[in-house]
């Protein structure tokens, strides 16, 4: 990249144009036009060139300290560099645009222009507004107060006031955003109407409360999506990093852009992490072990032990069929399975199959009998035991809680013990999924998996889940893939999370009206294998995990599916962090906390208030309580040597099939 010079370079004498025949001439010479000088580039939005002035005797030559000087050739040629980026970003985006609007044009149109039924949640928010007058004008004298406080400031940032510290919003944190008084200005005006708005939705009394929250969701949505840091024109660290490359980070930018539009078949599917750095089975999923059993629903995995001596009962995880089971096999630092074979158990998962169109007539009576209790039948053939310890990790727990009264009911006593990862079994107060789960937004989910084939496409589900989150899911990488243009960093985690399952048809309605929609398991309602089950016969001790930052199993309904099982024994621990980390965190990672409280009051606020913190990681607590409930040592288990004929090496091949 060439270098701006420290001076200002002298003028170059340039050759004058041949005068054109038949123009009149004059001996008064002609001034030449007058260019602004270039500014920075970190603000240039379209490039500046500047007339080459005419010839003036060598008596005439300008001053060297005039304020205006003509670029001379470095700046020309990166001014010319800018200029050809400039046009090269802009035809790479058309262009992938234009691709995308065709590979499109046979596809049906969108199935509703309001799928998710924002509009009914507005209009009765501001009937609400309308219907009191003296709340508009108090909002509005409210955001007027703001503006002259933000005037004020600004004011004294011009007379030499220190600017703010740096925000603590990770979206504003270039210093640009504080210590520049424009982008300063630009970035508190956003934040103060940005609130004002959802201030002004969340003040409304008299509307239904869910109605209200679905106003309130998409409310935030619409102003994460307006702000300054999200457009090129208006975000210093993305102005800067154009101007320092001469253009070739916007080029990038859209390059990566065309390149998710082709990724995502026309549809923009934004990048989370490279995706190329990753192999399932070479460099994530790598924990050594057997798939010992294989029917159309799942592979059982049964891990290599990694002691000499392994408890008697063994331990069988059945993941959610949302997602791949190797978020517990990332990388061997972070895997809960090397840790728990570690520890002395002898660990099996439930590698669900990644369903095809021929299963979308599969519900949860499928799930329960070819799955949950064929899957558990075979971790007893293969171990000589009666009995075995379970784990549910989400939708996988609420199932699990499901078989649990349904075995209660039937009097089957094979599980011994079982740990629930952020599982919900009373959906009362599920958090903001529960706005998408109304039966005008069912209603066009339906109509989207029967236009699959009677499946939900797995990019689906990841959409809604990136919606929950959109500042962290989306616009982050918005930001940093296309503004910025760098690269998605290799990030294990992001890339499991892209790497989403379909869900049969018949399963996930049943599973969205039923818990989400009715909250049918914890009223005794839900019919499984043709009983209704009751939580409450569940006698065997549970462990549930929560986290404090969960935004898909919020905390306190957790806490809620904890107690409706009212006669098990029940041990609940809370977690820092979300639905992943909060979960995933090995004690070597030293990171979070968490809270430990042995009763279980009626409300978590009183469990939160009676329960001591402790540093890092849950794990070794919850393998205490495992060990004690998981029989005596035996030797260690080959998944060679078992009844069941190894099929293939860990991690077996329905994990690897994409959606």
């Amino acid at each position: 990249m060439a270098k701006t010079p420290r001076t200002p370079p002298k003028p170059l004498a340039v050759a004058s144009a041949p005068r054109k025949p038949g123009r009149t001439t004059t001996a008064k010479p002609r001034a030449p036009r007058v260019k602004k000088a270039p500014v920075e580039a970190a603000v240039a939005a379209e490039p500046l060139i500047a007339a080459e002035p005419s010839p003036a005797p060598p008596e005439a030559q300008p001053a060297p300290d005039i304020p205006f000087a003509f670029p001379g050739e470095d700046q020309r040629q990166m001014i010319e560099t800018l200029s050809l980026n400039l046009a090269r970003a802009a035809m790479t985006a058309q262009t992938a645009i234009a691709e995308a609007a065709l590979s499109q044009a046979d596809r049906p149109t969108a199935l509703s222009p309001d799928p998710f039924n924002v509009g009914p949640a507005m209009n009765s928010v501001m009937t609400s507004l309308a219907a009191r007058p003296d709340k508009l004008f108090a909002a509005q004298a409210d955001l007027f107060n703001r503006y002259m406080d933000l005037w004020a400031s600004t004011a004294r940032r011009v007379s030499g006031e220190e600017p703010p510290q740096p925000s603590r919003d990770k979206r504003f944190k270039d210093p640009a955003w504080s210590e520049n008084p424009m982008f300063d200005v630009m970035r508190q005006s956003y934040l103060v109407t940005a609130d004002w708005m959802n201030g002004l939705v969340s003040s409304v009394e008299d509307v239904d409360p869910r109605t209200k929250r679905r106003a309130e969701f998409f409310t935030k949505l619409l102003t994460d999506a307006f702000s300054p840091s999200n457009f090129l024109a208006s975000n210093p660290a993305a102005l800067k990093a154009m101007a320092e490359s001469n253009g070739e980070s916007l080029v990038k930018g859209m390059q990566n852009f065309a390149a998710d539009l082709e990724r995502g078949m026309g549809s923009l599917k934004i990048s989370q992490a490279d995706y190329g750095k990753f192999v399932v089975g070479e460099n994530v999923a790598t924990a050594p072990g057997q798939v010992v059993w294989r029917d159309e629903l799942f592979e059982l995995i049964q891990f290599d032990a990694a002691t000499d001596q392994q408890r008697a009962i063994p331990l069988l995880i059945f993941p959610p069929w949302i997602n791949k089971f190797y978020i517990l096999d990332l990388q061997p630092e972070n895997s809960m399975i090397r840790w728990l074979s570690a520890q002395g158990f002898t660990v099996f998962v439930c590698s669900w199959v990644n369903p095809d169109v021929s299963m979308a007539g599969h519900d949860f009576d499928d799930y329960l009998e070819k799955g949950i209790y064929r899957a558990t039948q075979k971790v007893m053939e293969q171990t000589g035991q009666d009995r075995l310890n379970t784990v549910g990790y989400c939708i996988g727990g609420t199932l699990m809680g499901a078989a649990l009264a349904h075995m209660a009911a039937k009097g089957d006593k094979r599980v011994n013990a079982t740990t629930f990862f952020a599982a919900q079994h009373d959906f009362e107060e599920a958090g903001d999924l529960l706005l998408f789960t109304d039966e005008h937004w069912l209603g066009q989910i339906e109509q989207q998996m029967d236009a699959a084939g009677g499946v939900l496409p797995g990019a689906a589900m990841a959409d809604t889940f990136n919606a929950l989150r959109a500042n962290d899911l989306i616009w982050s990488f918005f930001v940093s893939n296309y503004l910025m243009g760098k690269e998605p960093a290799a990030f294990d985690l992001l890339f499991w999370n892209a790497d989403q399952t379909r869900m049969p048809k018949a399963l996930h309605m049943t599973y969205l009206r039923s818990m989400y929609g009715s909250n049918k398991l914890t009223r005794g309602e839900f019919e499984i294998g043709g009983i209704k089950v009751d939580l409450s016969k569940v006698k065997i001790p549970l462990y549930f995990q929560a986290s404090r930052e969960d935004h898909i199993a919020p905390m306190n309904s957790v806490y809620r599916s904890a107690r409706a099982f009212s006669n098990a024994d029940v041990t609940l621990t809370l977690a820092g962090s979300g639905h992943i980390a909060g979960v995933v965190n090995p004690p070597s990672a030293k990171k979070y906390q968490h809270w430990i409280n042995p009763t279980l009051p009626s409300t978590l606020a009183e469990w939160q208030a009676g329960a001591v913190e402790h540093p890092g990681s849950w794990w070794n607590h919850w393998a205490e309580w495992l060990h004690a409930r998981s029989g005596e040592w035996v030797a260690a288990r080959d998944p060679h040597k078992g009844p069941l004929s190894p099929l293939e090496p860990a991690p077996g091949s329905y994990v690897k099939v994409k959606s």
